[in-house]
């Protein structure tokens, strides 16, 4: 994909009523979300350089009127159904109070019928698990706070 494609994807899904657009190949992935960023990830390092701007790190949203509790957030990368276990019949794959590391699947997140493993970004231990399993999750919304 050259950049004024890509730029001209990233403008027409910005003008659509799209909430979320995902186009993959071999070596190229490029998820959009509106709410507050777009996320490129490609093999080609060169094609990273060329759109910097294009690239954006998943935050966690911040409001004035609640305080933040102290710890790190694990955001869902994007909207779909949050899932704390592999199957329904499985022990969830961490509990409040358990030990976590870095690159440890938390839970899955599925989206158009898709499993997508969400993974702690830190070494810690699980305070909260902010949502229900098989609830609904929104892109950004906080999932796990770590301490």
């Amino acid at each position: 994909m050259e950049l004024e494609q890509l730029l001209t994807l990233i403008q027409t899904v910005s003008d659509s009523k799209l909430t979320e657009f995902k186009y993959e190949t071999e070596t190229l992935c490029v998820k959009m979300g509106k709410e507050s960023s777009v996320k490129v990830v490609t093999a080609d390092p060169q094609m990273m350089a060329a759109v910097p701007a294009a690239s954006a790190a998943v935050e966690a949203p911040d409001t004035e009127e609640e305080k933040a509790p102290e710890g790190k957030i694990v955001a869902s990368p994007l909207v779909g159904t949050f899932y704390a276990a592999p199957s329904e019949d499985a022990a969830p794959y961490v509990q409040v109070g358990d030990a976590v590391k870095k690159g440890q699947v938390l839970a899955i997140v599925e989206a158009m019928k898709l499993m997508n493993e969400i993974e702690s970004e830190y070494d810690g231990i699980v305070e909260e698990i902010l949502v229900e399993n098989a609830q609904g999750v929104e892109y950004g919304q906080p999932l796990f706070r770590i301490r």
